[in-house]
């Protein structure tokens, strides 16, 4: 009892036993709000400086926010949904091939198994029992050729809602300060409290990854400080 309580603990502590909701668009949550904070942040703090007009800067972070986050959030249906009409026609494709050409079929699947280290007799063993289920045959070839995962759930509509409102999320925050502060006091904060989102957003990866949350962070701050530096020196000199 002792030692099944250890190894349920032992289990706690991965990822893989832990499934999150997020799982799926982790990416899409992650990229969004990276972009959103980086390109805003980048962009009207250049024009900040270069143009000392508060009312353009509102007008440039808005619009940017605007279109940035429906161009994000289009692309990542429109890429994820063609990467899943790829994989469906691969499955139809290797489903026409097990019923037209079975025997086939069946050798090239004893011969990846044998590929990954099964003796031979119980490769061809194997490759019998699956190939009398023509679903089971198909989940096997999917899986061991094509490399694709027939069971999951198509997750380009909700991937590419989750890049929209990240996006906003993470453009409005170096957009914030500008609401309410005078363009010299919004422009610090503005860049301080989005760098600080940067580090979070990094550190917060680490509940998935692992990763050691100091070292995520900076890697994260770190690209948000490149694009930063180049708003400023083109915003400097626009404004020379």
């Amino acid at each position: 009892m002792t030692s099944e309580r250890t190894y349920h603990n032992y289990q706690s502590n991965y990822i893989h036993h832990n499934p999150s909701s997020l799982d799926g668009v982790i990416r899409e949550i992650v990229f969004g709000m990276e972009d959103g904070m980086v390109s805003t942040l980048g962009a009207i703090t250049g024009i900040a400086v270069g143009t000392q007009e508060h009312s353009t800067v509102l007008l440039a972070g808005f619009v940017i926010i605007a279109v940035e986050s429906i161009s994000m959030g289009i692309g990542s249906y429109l890429s994820n949904r063609s990467e899943e009409e790829i994989q469906n026609r691969k499955l139809i494709e290797e489903k026409s091939e097990i019923e037209n050409y079975p025997n086939e079929e069946k050798e090239e699947l004893v011969e990846m198994y044998r590929e990954d280290g099964w003796p031979e007799g119980l490769a061809k063993e194997m490759a019998g029992v699956v190939s009398k289920d023509p679903d089971f045959m198909l989940r096997e070839m999917a899986l061991r050729e094509l490399k694709v995962f027939p069971k999951l759930k198509p997750y380009s509509p909700r991937g590419a809602l989750y890049m929209f409102a990240s996006y906003v999320i993470g453009g409005l925050i170096p957009l914030f300060f500008y609401l309410f502060f005078p363009i010299q006091q919004a422009i610090p904060l503005s860049i301080i409290i989005t760098l600080i989102g940067l580090f979070s957003l990094g550190a917060m990866t680490t509940k998935f990854t692992k990763e050691p949350l100091i070292r995520a962070g900076l890697r994260m701050l770190i690209v948000g400080g490149i694009a930063l530096v180049a708003g400023l020196v083109v915003g400097s000199i626009i404004g020379q």
